[in-house]
């Protein structure tokens, strides 16, 4: 499984079997979309869900599915997706991705809430925009580090409730340069050696 991070909150999975894509947003390289069989979206938000360059990959690439949550048809209208919810586990690329969770993390009381669906694939999670805490073993947490709806705290304290041995921080393009450096070094000094930062396009093998 070769795992590669594409802006903000997208990360792409190549594995001998094919590659799919979680949560391209209006922030992340549309490139990794290219060739991907299945795109897994968490929620409606734009930085989530690029509904342009989702129109763009299926008129090019109609044989790729989409999946997420059934509010996505807010945004993306007609185009064809299959809703998914907590529970789903979803054949793909030669292995196999689990729906977990159901609601986006509470931004404002005074904003509606939204449905968000985390995934978890051969270890790998995904939670999109929450603090959901799969009920089985995570080997790589793809760690939220700077939002609308959250502190820093909160990812700390999310990071060491799930406890994988591996932490990769997405989340992150609200953030300044130098507001990488701070984040980076404060969960470095509070998470220690899981901590791992994967610089825009940079692959990883898992």
């Amino acid at each position: 499984m070769r795992l590669t991070k594409f802006g903000h909150s997208c990360v792409r999975f190549d594995t001998d079997g094919g590659a799919f894509v979680i949560d391209p947003g209006v922030f992340s390289d549309p490139a990794a979309l290219d060739g991907a069989e299945a795109v897994f979206i968490t929620h409606q938000h734009p930085d989530h869900c690029n509904d342009p360059e989702l129109r763009r990959l299926l008129d090019d690439q109609p044989e790729t599915t989409i999946y997420g949550p059934g509010s996505l048809n807010e945004v993306l209208g007609r185009l064809p997706f299959t809703v998914v919810s907590e529970g789903d586990t979803i054949p793909v690329a030669g292995t196999e991705v689990k729906v977990i969770g159901r609601q986006h993390a509470v931004i404002h009381p005074d904003l509606p809430a939204v449905a968000n669906v985390g995934y978890l694939a051969d270890g790998i999670f995904h939670p999109g925009d929450a603090f959901t805490v799969p009920d089985e073993p995570v080997r790589v947490l793809l760690a939220p580090v700077a939002a609308t709806w959250m502190k820093l705290s909160e990812a700390i304290d999310f990071i060491r409730t799930v406890d994988a041995p591996v932490v990769h921080p997405i989340h992150d393009a609200i953030l300044s340069k130098d507001g990488m450096v701070l984040v980076d070094r404060m969960l470095t000094n509070l998470i220690g050696d899981p901590f791992q930062r994967l610089t825009d396009g940079e692959t990883v093998t898992i």
